[in-house]
């Protein structure tokens, strides 16, 4: 099954979890510190959640689709680069408490979308979580973070 991921980055990570926990009515299903993420149901959603800087507002981090498998993720990387559009992988990255492979793309308002697959759960995070950069003209950029 696949589903869409929103990553926000928040400044309240507490008051966030019981905000969500409330509005969708699940605990979440990952967390660690700075970071916590949900598996909806129904809607089929992963909302993961970033702690930000305190006194900042609520704010995209980036989205995603998670998918079943490395090769679905293949699959998604040739249509993106037959589509024209600029895409930039990572396999096997440790990311949000987690080994994934993945690639990314920009939208028109440098929106960064990953398709990813969760290949292990890990219990460290080796690279910082962040928001992803656009992409400087036909190149893609890679991204600042991950999830």
């Amino acid at each position: 099954m696949s589903r869409v991921q929103l990553a926000l980055r928040v400044a309240d990570l507490e008051g966030s979890i019981a905000f969500y926990s409330k509005l969708f009515g699940a605990e979440p299903a990952k967390r660690r510190p700075g970071y916590a993420n949900f598996a909806i149901a129904e809607p089929p959603l992963k909302l993961v959640l970033i702690e930000g800087e305190k006194g900042e507002a609520t704010r995209l981090d980036h989205l995603g689709v998670e998918v079943e498998d490395t090769a679905l993720v293949n699959a998604a990387t040739q249509r993106l680069k037959d589509a024209g559009l600029a895409t930039f992988e990572e396999n096997d990255t440790s990311c949000c408490y987690a080994l994934q492979d993945k690639v990314w793309v920009h939208g028109p308002g440098a929106e960064p979308w990953e398709v990813y697959v969760v290949k292990a759960d890990a219990d460290t995070l080796t690279k910082e979580t962040g928001s992803a950069t656009a992409p400087e003209g036909d190149e893609a950029a890679e991204p600042g973070g991950c999830c």
